[in-house]
């Protein structure tokens, strides 16, 4: 089943109900909606040459035209290729050519960097222009009838080694995903409405077909991004806000609404992932705001359903175990088994830590183009996530470490060796060692341990070095040049020590 069969579906069944929203106007309502989608996919099928089982890429910050693009790549039997905005032209670059995207819908703002890139301005298809406007204006294209393991959506994910890897979904995937929202997260009626404050092209757009199944409101803040003030004004002119939130943006609005002297009022759920939230942070997030916190785990090879946990999960103050609970996931999504194994893929034991391993509908089909790495995380029928975790006796996960290192800034995955790859460029760098340093507005900054080749590089020539390679949001806050770093007998750097030397001494 084509996952825009939701929209579809909606359309004839509530034509009328407000469908999308641009802050609190109402743009488009269901019929409209699907209208404008057959029509744009009229346009990638014809004009464009988008055949079934191609791939197009949307390289957009949030807007209104994001929400219809995405569905407009479904409608015609394409698979959408969601591409982080704030990647730097080389690194879309690779993504375009890897997955053959034959189409790349582009934000206004992000016209060049796509030419750049290497899209073909033929098939550069610009979000909310007037070529855009006119292609929502044209015929409708019938939907397109896509099986449930056909392509559907090819996410990009860093890894710790060698190239990103394109993390294949199906359709049959992202109905289960839909799905388990519904069972692990919350309930959805018309009267609620996803406002998407966090990047579309990450877990904030995947809820989308969930709000599409029951008609409910899709808001775009006019800001197109997180505002806490935006929000708040949102929640209280909309009504109902339900949000994916990275916990540094929980932090911020829970921090906006108590300085204002505001509580959860016009908010309805926020899911919170993609970090750890520390214990006092929820707990003072409840304080102000009552009880409208989901926590879920999840990857882009098993999309926001690995573990969640539930509302009444995190207010059961009067439950012996409480605290332990609240710093842990939750449970295995209803849709998926959970375990934690050692080197062999062996249970173990109830706290022990150990590799968390993922099997279900919601797991990807592998990745594009890389059946080495497929066979490798999918071994034995089991998503290898590369996290390290534990089980209590009643099936509450708390992950202890991340094997691979990642630093979540901001909700952003950063990996440490593309960051040390590009410090070791200067010739001046003979080592280096990236790490995540906790901070109270973005979860975590990168700060990098430096060993020098002589006098020690200014910090501007490194950013300029960073920037000329890297997205921007990847570049170390923070440069701390030493004589050297700590290593085991194997010559292993040993990025436990210092994260501890951080801790002991914070300051740059």
């Amino acid at each position: 089943m084509n996952i825009s069969q939701l929209l579809r579906r909606s359309a004839l069944l509530c034509p009328e109900r407000p469908a999308l929203l641009h802050g609190a106007r109402v743009l488009h309502d269901y019929r409209q909606l699907a209208a404008r989608v057959a029509a744009l996919a009229r346009h990638l099928r014809e004009p464009l040459g988008v055949r079934p089982g191609d791939r197009v890429a949307i390289y957009g910050a949030n807007a209104p035209a994001y929400l219809q693009a995405q569905h407009a790549i479904h409608w015609c039997g394409a698979a959408a290729v969601p591409v982080n905005y704030k990647l730097h032209p080389r690194e879309l670059a690779y993504v375009l050519q890897d997955s053959g995207a034959r189409v790349v819908c582009a934000s206004p703002e992000l016209e060049g960097a796509a030419r750049e890139a290497g899209a073909d301005p033929a098939r550069l298809l610009v979000l909310g222009s007037s070529a855009w406007e006119a292609a929502a204006q044209g015929a409708p294209l019938p939907l397109h009838d896509a099986a449930p393991e056909d392509l559907a959506w090819l996410f990009y994910t860093s890894g710790t080694t060698g190239r990103p890897k394109g993390v294949m979904l199906t359709q049959r995937n992202l109905l289960a995903m839909t799905m388990a929202y519904f069972t692990d997260v919350d309930e959805v009626d018309a009267r609620d409405a996803m406002v998407y404050a966090a990047p579309m092209s990450h877990g904030a757009g995947l809820y989308n077909y969930v709000h599409l199944l029951r008609g409910a409101r899709h808001v775009v803040p006019e800001s197109g991004g997180f505002d806490p003030a935006e929000l708040a004004a949102l929640a209280r002119s909309v009504g109902r806000l339900s949000l994916f939130a990275a916990p540094t943006m929980v932090h911020r609005l829970v921090a906006h609404l108590q300085q204002a002297g505001q509580g959860g009022e016009g908010f309805k759920t926020i899911v919170y992932g993609g970090g750890p939230m520390y214990v006092d942070d929820l707990r003072r997030a409840i304080d102000v705001m009552g009880q409208k916190f989901v926590q879920i785990y999840g990857q882009g090879e098993s999309p926001m359903t690995i573990t969640a946990l539930a509302r009444e999960h995190l207010v059961e103050r009067e439950h012996p175990r409480w605290q332990e609970r609240i710093a842990s996931v939750g449970v295995a999504h209803a849709c998926v088994q959970v375990r934690v194994v050692d080197g062999q893929d062996q249970d173990l034991p109830v706290g022990e830590m150990g590799e968390v391993i993922v099997r279900g509908e919601t797991v990807m089909a592998g990745y594009w183009n890389n059946p080495e790495a497929s066979r490798e995380t999918l071994r034995g029928g089991w998503l290898h996530t590369g996290d390290v975790g534990s089980l209590d006796a009643d099936g509450f996960l708390t992950l202890r470490d991340r094997s691979k290192d990642v630093i979540i800034s901001g909700g952003s995955n950063i990996y440490p060796r593309e960051v040390e790859e590009v410090l070791l460029l200067h010739p001046r760098v003979s080592e280096a060692a990236v790490v995540g340093r906790r901070d109270a507005d973005w979860g975590e900054i990168v700060v990098a341990f430096l060993v020098a080749d002589g006098a020690p590089v200014p910090d501007g020539e490194l950013d300029a070095l960073c920037l000329a390679h890297i997205a921007r949001f990847k570049r170390p806050k923070v440069y701390r040049w030493v004589r050297s770093l700590p290593k085991n007998a194997y010559g292993k750097v040993l990025k436990t020590e210092l994260r501890q030397s951080l801790k002991e001494s914070p300051a740059p």
